[in-house]
């Protein structure tokens, strides 16, 4: 059936998919995140200290009074090897996969608290158009689901979202996306991460961030 899911993406949903992506990757084998995540070019642990940067990364933008509108906030992003992933968060090794995943919660935690806090009428930058607190929500929910995708595929377990979660964060920053075929799926393929019937599976794609009509 269509979807004509358009309801706002909140904190709330930010905080389930968080929720969601811990719980999952709590049942990782304790070997396998040296593995590769899914299509990824970086491994299982590398990924999850990328979802956790871009969390942080997007709860920064909304953090300054005048908030930036032409650039991110100036951290220093870097990556430990050649090909990986350029992050302002790293975490410890020596504190396993527990203190990875504390890593990860915690830097959800933070978005989620950002788009709670911050008012709806700030905008902020990001490279793909500036955005309001919805929209850094959707993205974080965005990330967190087809990473948690590309690690449940690394790892060996199974990942599924729910569908009113995706169907909301298609509505935010994917228009162009088809509302005749499942979330999920959908969500997938918007990403490039998949196909859908008549559809092949995308080599480039984006999202847009701008906010909502008034």
């Amino acid at each position: 059936m269509p979807r004509t899911i358009d309801a706002p993406v909140t904190a709330d949903d930010l905080d389930r998919a968080v929720r969601l992506a811990v719980d999952t990757l709590r049942a990782a084998p304790p070997s396998g995140w040296d593995r590769k995540a899914g299509s990824l070019d970086w491994d299982c642990w590398e990924t999850v200290e990328h979802l956790s940067d871009d969390l942080f990364a997007y709860a920064v933008q909304l953090g300054p009074k005048n908030a930036p509108l032409h650039a991110e906030v100036p951290f220093l992003w870097e990556s430990r090897r050649p090909g990986g992933p350029a992050n302002a968060v790293h975490a410890d090794r020596a504190a396993g996969p527990d203190g990875l995943l504390q890593v990860l919660e915690s830097s959800g935690a933070l978005l989620v608290a950002m788009v709670r806090t911050t008012p709806a009428a700030v905008r902020s930058y990001h490279s793909f158009g500036v955005s309001d607190p919805e929209g850094f929500a959707a993205m974080g929910v965005v990330e967190t689901l087809v990473h948690t995708h590309d690690l449940a595929d690394g790892l060996g377990l199974a990942f599924s979202a729910p569908d009113g979660l995706c169907a909301r964060v298609l509505a935010r920053l994917f228009p162009d996306a088809p509302r005749s075929t499942e979330p999920w799926p959908t969500l997938l393929w918007a990403t490039g991460r998949g196909e859908l019937p008549g559809r092949p599976r995308l080599d480039t794609w984006r999202w847009y961030g701008a906010p909502r009509p008034q």
